[in-house]
């Protein structure tokens, strides 16, 4: 009897994952939530928004600055995860050392195609002042746009919601993505709160060598993107081949001192 109830509970568990992997592979009818990894792939820079002043812009307009974007879909009347996950990243970028406009810029787009562009605008004063996030209040566009682009830049980065209409809000996923200069997916963070360690060196990943100091450089080499636990992690391997190479080059100055001294002696 105990070894018949426990096959019935493994095939059950195993019924289970099956069916949870199809649910995410097959998308059925009944209208999942998820993010698709497109890493590599482009966001369509051709899509049209207005931003929170009202003014029409073309996405490619905004990453002219050539730095990394972190990107967010959100809706502003959200009665929940929408403002967790912006309350996390701006908890995230009020410590950030990275410089606004320089380096890094953020662009939230509204997947509530009804929403205005007063909504929009408030939203932003809120985190602005909110968060006292002034180094980047030009550098921050809440945009508003119609279904057919928020759809495009949806399905570009993998971002799979829906309107549920029982409760009169859009069901979505909590993560955020950063792309490179040209638009490029370059990473996924996932959750209501953001490292600051992680976000800087998606930035610095997404970045391509073109922003952050030298140091800033040396310890993103030390680590690598661990999808299983959703965060940065020290690679072993890079770190000892940088202990190497540190080792080597004050071994030099070492040599290099020693027979100075030992030339200055002689000539002495």
């Amino acid at each position: 009897m105990i070894k018949k109830n426990n096959l019935l509970l493994a095939f059950l568990f195993l019924n289970h994952f099956l069916f949870s992997q199809t649910l995410k592979d097959q998308f059925p009818a009944d209208s999942p939530i998820d993010v698709i990894e497109n890493l590599g792939d482009y966001i369509p820079l051709d899509t049209i928004f207005k931003d929170e002043s009202g003014k029409e812009i073309v996405l490619k307009d905004l990453f002219e600055k050539n730095i990394p974007t972190i990107l967010t879909l959100n809706y502003f009347e959200c009665p929940m995860l929408c403002t967790l996950v912006l309350n996390g990243l701006a908890e995230s970028i009020e410590k950030l050392t990275l410089n606004a406009g320089e380096e890094y810029q953020i662009i939230t787009i509204d997947i509530n195609p009804n929403e205005s562009t007063a909504f929009a605008n408030q939203k932003k004063r809120n985190y602005i002042a909110g968060y006292n996030l002034q180094n980047i209040k030009s550098d921050w566009h809440f945009l508003t746009g119609d279904q057919e682009n928020i759809k495009k830049i949806a399905d570009s980065i993998g971002f799979i919601y829906y309107y549920d209409e029982d409760r009169d809000e859009y069901m979505h996923p909590a993560a955020i993505s950063v792309l490179s200069p040209e638009g490029k997916i370059s990473r996924y963070l996932y959750g209501i709160q953001f490292l600051e360690k992680d976000l800087k060196l998606s930035l610095l990943e997404a970045g391509e060598g073109k922003i952050g100091s030298t140091l800033d450089k040396i310890i993103l080499y030390c680590y690598h993107y661990d999808p299983y636990k959703n965060t940065y992690t020290l690679f072993a391997t890079n770190v000892m081949r940088l202990g190497g190479i540190l080792t080597i080059i004050f071994l030099g100055i070492t040599i290099v001192g020693y027979w100075k001294n030992d030339h200055n002696l002689f000539r002495g």
